[in-house]
């Protein structure tokens, strides 16, 4: 479903470039640990006690269900473009979001990855600046990639402070 455009939220000229999908399968191995395996776990509860128990296991495992559902499309809604200034970095795809982070206003840059995305040979980087409130990040980015804009990202911000 196309979205409508939003003059706040749409840069025309942007070249947006998305994150890996191997991020899809990431988040979604999290939702079934996380919410599938205790769903699952009462459902022995539920069999044994009966009746009104039945709605744990009924919420947990509906939840997950949606939330494998809803996983790819989010993550194919997350993209970042590189300006001259700026970073931009957009998400979501009912409640969308455009942040806007300029080279200069950063302090550091961080690249994290939990066993689940190592072993899928993806990574986050994550934007520090003297805001606590701004901090950005971009997740899903191949292990290249993360590095290649950790580097850039901090030279393009060593120049902008220096006044280059």
């Amino acid at each position: 479903m196309p979205t409508t455009p939003n003059p706040a939220l749409d840069i025309e000229g942007v070249q947006w470039r998305p994150i890996s999908p191997r991020l899809i399968p990431v988040r979604q191995i999290s939702v079934a640990i996380f919410l599938g395996l205790p769903g699952l776990v009462t459902i022995w509860p539920a069999v044994v006690v009966g009746s009104a128990m039945w709605i744990l296991p009924a919420v947990l495992l509906a939840l997950t269900a949606w939330l494998l559902w809803l996983i790819p499309r989010q993550v194919r809604s997350i993209g970042y473009a590189e300006l001259e200034d700026d970073l931009l970095i957009r998400r979501g795809v009912m409640f969308r979001s455009l942040v806007v982070v300029p080279y200069g206003r950063m302090q550091y840059v961080d690249v994290e990855a939990g066993p689940i995305a190592r072993k899928m040979k993806i990574a986050a980087v994550q934007l520090h600046t003297a805001s606590a409130g701004s901090d950005a990040s971009i997740p899903g980015l191949g292990e290249d990639e993360a590095a290649r804009l950790r580097d850039q990202l901090t030279a393009r911000g060593e120049a902008r402070l220096a006044g280059l």
